[in-house]
């Protein structure tokens, strides 16, 4: 499955930390897509991820699904469905949780601006983070991989970092 099978509504998911931004803005610069960051849609900006009320943050979804072209990641498995209605490809990355962990302690010490991150917000270390890594990754990566049999999309499950640079890679993708 490449990229130009998927259409120009494309939909990312997967684990916290597994690399949902920065291919996201990889296939929206290739594609000349907009890219739409769920967690910004979700959380207040210039806050240490404060939600927004959920009627806000549904309003924003929807009115970002009704644009004619995106990439959108993030999961918020709430507003799944009518995102699925109007995607045109699917893309699930699908890492273990020791990348996603290790991703997420190196964005948080390391990387200012980081992409998807919230505008005017700090990311840090915190222990429920770590804890949501560490034990709520697997029951999703089990339910993402059982909701991706009944996904009908164009469609790509990418189940490690090798798969995701060979995904990058066949796909002319820069980070």
């Amino acid at each position: 499955m490449t990229l130009d099978d998927m259409g120009s509504r494309i939909c990312i998911m997967g684990p916290s930390n597994s690399g949902k931004s920065t291919l996201a803005e990889a296939i929206g610069r290739a594609k000349g897509l907009q890219v739409v960051h769920l967690d910004q849609l979700h959380h207040l900006p210039n806050t240490d991820w404060v939600p927004r009320p959920s009627d806000a943050s549904a309003a924003l979804h929807d009115a970002a699904i009704a644009r004619p072209g995106w990439v959108i990641e993030g999961n918020y498995s709430r507003l799944l469905p009518q995102r699925l209605e109007r995607a045109t490809g699917f893309i699930l990355l699908d890492v273990p949780p020791t990348t996603s962990l290790y991703r997420y302690v190196r964005r948080c010490w390391f990387e200012r601006n980081r992409r998807g991150g919230l505008e005017g917000g700090q990311d840090s270390v915190k222990w429920d983070m770590i804890r949501h890594i560490v034990t709520a990754t697997r029951g999703n990566r089990i339910r993402y991989r059982e909701m991706m049999d009944g996904i009908s999309l164009p469609k790509v499950q990418i189940s490690s970092t090798k798969a995701l640079a060979a995904f990058y890679h066949s796909n002319n993708l820069t980070r």
